[in-house]
């Protein structure tokens, strides 16, 4: 299974952090994994690379996380909102195979995001 961490300050999402495989179906023809990876990517590539927003982004052994710093753009928040309803959407068409969850926490301001795990 997917686990879908999203973290929340106030009224927004900030960030999220994803792990896991959804089971689905063998690694290599899962497509629940392939519209997960592929959508976490694009919200991560268009923060970074498109937006230019800061944002702290780790990606290692089927893990990737993203965090937005206090100062984004209203665009990256509006961006980790439609990815969480996708994934809703997702878990939905195939349930079992992905996990949501909301976390509270608090917006990075400088420090490394490994401290707010």
């Amino acid at each position: 299974m997917i686990t879908a961490n999203f973290f929340r300050e106030d009224d927004r999402l900030t960030g999220f952090h994803l792990h896991g495989h959804s089971g689905y179906a063998e690694e290599g023809s899962d497509i629940v994994c392939a519209a997960v990876s592929s959508a976490s990517q694009f919200v991560c590539n268009t923060i970074s690379d498109h937006f230019h927003d800061s944002a702290r982004i780790y990606v290692k052994d089927n893990t990737l996380e993203i965090r937005l710093d206090k100062h984004c753009d209203g665009h990256s928040f509006a961006l980790i909102e439609s990815f969480f309803e996708h994934l809703q959407m997702i878990e939905e068409e195939f349930p079992g195979t992905i996990r949501i969850c909301i976390n509270r926490c608090e917006i990075s301001h400088g420090q490394e995001w490994r401290e707010m795990l």
